[in-house]
């Protein structure tokens, strides 16, 4: 196993060789670089009227005094929900949210307005170039904004 490891690598090596010789270029599949995630805090459910670092719903949360609604999904309604459906889903989508956020460093993307009609700044939540919020959909937790609430209770 070790030797033919060995023999991929020189094998490598020979055509890296060739291609420098021959003066033909090798020419690889350019790959994104994703910038580091640098945002990083201890999330908590919100509590009380003095909300600085926290999570209100799915979609949802304060960062460093800054209310923040997730741009590309829509999570259910914690506060007003329609139905028991919607209310457990809700509660299920706070605490993912929650989780996804306190499991490390992140990023703040601004894709389109920078503020929805409330105030809210509207940034997609990142962590290694890959969108939290389509974890959250995935997860079946949310679905993918449309520019409009959907219909958690529908049959």
């Amino acid at each position: 196993m070790k030797n033919a490891a060995v023999i991929r690598q020189t094998a490598g090596l020979t055509v890296l060789l060739a291609a420098a010789l021959s003066g033909r270029a090798i020419l690889a599949e350019p790959r994104p670089i994703a910038a580091a995630d640098t945002e990083t805090a201890r999330f908590a459910p919100c509590e009380g009227p003095v909300r600085v670092t926290c999570v209100v719903d799915g979609d949802t949360f304060w960062y460093r005094g800054l209310k923040i609604r997730m741009a590309d999904i829509n999570a259910p309604e914690l506060d007003h929900p329609s139905c028991a459906y919607e209310a457990r889903l809700a509660q299920a989508a706070t605490l993912r949210l929650t989780d996804l956020l306190n499991a490390g460093s992140f990023t703040l993307a601004v894709e389109g307005r920078e503020t929805d009609r409330y105030g809210r700044a509207l940034r997609v939540v990142l962590r290694g170039g890959r969108s939290l919020g389509e974890v959250l959909e995935r997860e079946g937790l949310a679905e993918h904004w449309q520019g409009r609430r959907g219909d958690w209770c529908a049959a």
